[in-house]
């Protein structure tokens, strides 16, 4: 018996695709054991970090 077919309504649309419809990364097919790195190769401790916090000006 096969699967059911999946109704529109439950696939989750932000889901990554990847090339011609294969799933993306996950812990079951990578290469080491655990998450995977939403930073990609990037080697922490850095030494400078480009990011600038908003500040929130109030308007009274």
């Amino acid at each position: 018996m096969a699967a059911k077919p999946a109704n529109d309504d439950r696939i989750d649309p932000t889901w990554p695709q990847g090339v011609d419809g294969e799933h993306p990364v996950t812990e079951l097919t990578g290469s080491v054991q655990g998450n995977m790195s939403p930073f990609g190769d990037v080697e922490f401790p850095q030494a400078s970090v480009p990011y600038e916090h908003p500040v929130t000006e109030i308007n009274r």
